[in-house]
C-alpha cells in the first residue's frame, strides 16, 4: 500500500530543498565548462544536500532522503524556468 503521508512529507522537503540546491548551483556553475557537467553536478549536489538536509532536520531515513534529492533535482528544472530572465544562463557566464 501507497504510505501517503510519507510521499506528502519527501515531496514537502524536497520543495523547501530544491530552491536552496538550485540557488547554490546558479551560485557555482561558472565553474563549468560543459553543460552535461554542470547537469550531473547538479544532481550530485541534489543528492547530497538531500542526505545532509534529512539527516540534520527531519526523521526521514536514508533510503527516502534519495528520493527528496531525486525530486528536488527534478523541481530545480521548474524554479529555474520560473527565474529564467532574472539569473544569469550558462552561455552568459562562459
Amino acid at each position: 500500500m501507497l504510505e501517503i503521508s510519507i510521499l506528502q512529507k519527501i515531496l514537502i522537503i524536497s520543495t523547501m530543498l530544491s530552491a536552496i540546491t538550485c540557488t547554490f548551483v546558479q551560485k557555482t556553475k561558472r565553474y563549468f565548462k560543459s553543460s552535461t557537467m554542470l547537469m550531473l553536478y547538479s544532481m550530485l549536489v541534489n543528492l547530497l544536500f538531500a542526505v545532509f538536509f534529512c539527516i540534520t532536520f527531519t526523521s526521514i531515513n536514508f533510503p527516502d532522503s534519495l528520493w527528496v534529492g531525486l525530486f528536488s533535482f527534478l523541481g530545480a528544472d521548474t524554479i529555474y524556468k520560473a527565474l529564467e530572465g532574472k539569473i544569469a544562463s550558462f552561455r552568459d557566464l562562459k
